[in-house]
């Protein structure tokens, strides 16, 4: 697999299969460039799937939220990533709010979401972990990997492959 750390530009230049999230995210957390297995989070306004999941061993994944971009409550404050962060995940990424994101900056965490709010989210444990999401023109699956860094995100689907930055050979059409 490509190493975490190698600029994204240079990703989807050598891969152009690769999917590129067009998403402006904001990074909060104290990791500039983050990247790894995709694990996925579809909730709305509610944290408690997202505790939970966060309180397993991370195994250096990247948790991808999708909050539908509600900005009325955050997904993510400084506790939660603190979880997350003592459990091993390289990252989360969250299509909605945060909160606390002086703590969060202190973390040894990648946090990418798209602005923050004071507000609290509830815990009725709604949503669904896992199963695709998709925004940004991006689709995260989980098992498939992602990059991240200023530039942004580059997402390679469930069983894509490669240590290499050249670019896969072009077949070439013969005459006869």
């Amino acid at each position: 697999m490509i190493p975490v750390g190698t600029p994204t530009t240079d990703i989807s230049d050598a891969h152009p299969d690769l999917q590129v999230c067009e998403t402006q995210f904001t990074r909060y957390g104290g990791k500039t460039a983050f990247g790894g297995r995709i694990r996925t989070l579809k909730c709305l306004e509610d944290t408690a799937l997202l505790m939970q999941v966060l309180g397993q061993p991370g195994h250096g994944a990247v948790l991808v939220v999708d909050g539908e971009a509600s900005m009325r409550s955050a997904l993510l404050g400084d506790r939660h990533a603190g979880m997350a962060a003592a459990n091993g995940w390289a990252g989360v990424i969250v299509y909605g709010a945060v909160r606390d994101s002086v703590g969060i900056g202190r973390l040894e965490l990648g946090v990418k979401a798209l602005g923050v709010t004071p507000r609290r989210s509830g815990k009725s444990a709604l949503g669904a972990v896992d199963a695709p999401v998709r925004f940004g023109g991006a689709e995260f699956v989980a098992g498939g990997y992602l990059w991240s860094d200023e530039d942004g995100v580059v997402v390679a689907p469930p069983g894509w492959d490669s240590d290499s930055l050249e670019p896969a050979p072009q077949q070439q059409a013969y005459a006869h």
